[in-house]
């Protein structure tokens, strides 16, 4: 197992584990927590994934008995890292059948389902998720180094395992942890990246006070105060309505931080935050039951985290959008899937959404060989 981390620009390569934290049950995720803290007292760096689905271990109301064919917690324990990033490799790859995993009428259908359950009063916003499928072909570091190339993100991750691979560009912070400082940048707000030069320079003020995307954003950095709050205390937003442009579109972030003890318990800190309300929605708990609901596969790594955690607790986790996972079962047409979600409110339409995702995808799409163009 391998883990390149590229966070802000700062690679750091843990290769070669001691050994790997896995869990696919349910019942034993409370059990990979504890092995979490035994090999963090023993000296260990911990790197790699949580999957969303972990999320419903958190929570009596959401807990589901079954076993998973995706690993729930998936961590390897090193001995220490490399500052330094795996060879680029230079080779040829390729994307084929490119197909969503739900019919534009289905689609239109679950949003006015999601539209019914905020006029009701159930949630406010629900972040709903498709998925991209299709097969891929060639060296899959290839396509990670040229997608990374074309669109660099401040949070890129690379993992690499015997079952499958996992090439997130990821543009949104989970958590970082640097001490007793507790730091989450949750986004919400998407817009195109202009036509021209004039749309161009606009687009970012657009996006900035565009009513829609400030009432999604403000309403996930309310929900994240309240789960950082959770945890410790001096919970702030010191900064909201942050834009950052990206070669396809602009997104929004905001800032909220926390004091939390230093040496707080892992399982503490995922039970209180994870999956960030940016993925789920609001009211987190109601937002992840009609997610269930709605969502035609499980989202594996998708809006899941990325990181790693330190022998000190010290910890920096990304949350995997645009983030692909291959399957390495076949040796050459690998199954492969990408989530897409976007946040759904009051005012959003399935034209609107659907145009939306089709736009977050459009970084991976645009290297197929034909035009993407789903029905």
């Amino acid at each position: 197992m391998k883990v390149l981390i590229q966070f802000e620009r700062k690679p750091l390569l843990f290769r070669d584990p001691e050994f790997i934290i896995s869990c696919t049950d349910p019942a034993l995720c409370q059990e990979a927590f504890g092995a979490i803290e035994s090999a963090l007292r023993r000296g260990y760096y911990l790197a790699g994934f949580v999957a969303y689905e972990a999320g419903y271990c958190f929570e009596k109301k959401l807990y589901r008995d079954k076993l998973y064919n995706f690993p729930l917690i998936y961590l390897g324990a090193y001995a220490g890292f490399q500052r330094e990033s795996l060879l680029a490799v230079d080779s040829e790859f390729g994307l084929g059948n490119l197909r969503l995993n739900i019919s534009r009428n289905r689609y239109s259908l679950n949003i006015e389902k999601i539209r019914d359950y905020i006029a009701r009063g159930d949630v406010y916003q629900i972040t709903y998720c498709l998925k991209l499928l299709f097969e891929f072909t060639g060296e899959p570091l290839a396509l990670y180094y040229r997608l990374l190339a074309e669109q660099p993100v401040p949070y890129p991750a690379y993992i690499q395992t015997d079952e499958f691979q996992i090439l997130s560009l990821s543009p949104e912070l989970f958590l970082k942890k640097q001490g007793d400082f507790l730091l989450a940048k949750p986004m919400k707000g998407t817009w195109a990246r202009g036509n021209n030069a004039m749309e161009d320079l606009i687009a970012p003020l657009r996006l900035k006070y565009d009513h829609k995307n400030r009432a999604e954003n403000v309403m996930i950095a309310d929900l994240l105060r309240n789960d950082l709050g959770r945890l410790g205390d001096k919970v702030k937003a010191p900064a909201l309505f942050e834009v950052a442009r990206y070669k396809t579109l602009c997104q929004m972030t905001s800032t909220v931080v926390a004091r939390i003890k230093k040496d707080v318990p892992i399982e503490d800190l995922f039970f209180s935050v994870f999956p960030s309300g940016s993925v789920t929605g609001a009211p987190k708990i109601r937002a992840m039951q009609i997610i269930d609901e709605l969502e035609i596969d499980e989202r594996k790594i998708y809006t899941g985290a990325i990181g790693y955690i330190t022998p000190r607790k010290d910890l920096f986790f990304n949350i995997p959008i645009r983030s692909i996972l291959i399957n390495r079962s076949q040796p050459d047409l690998q199954p492969a899937e990408m989530g897409i979600g976007g946040g759904i409110v009051w005012d959003s339409t399935p034209e609107g959404e659907w145009n939306e995702g089709l736009l977050k995808a459009k970084f991976l799409t645009d290297l197929a060989p034909s035009p993407f163009s789903p029905v």
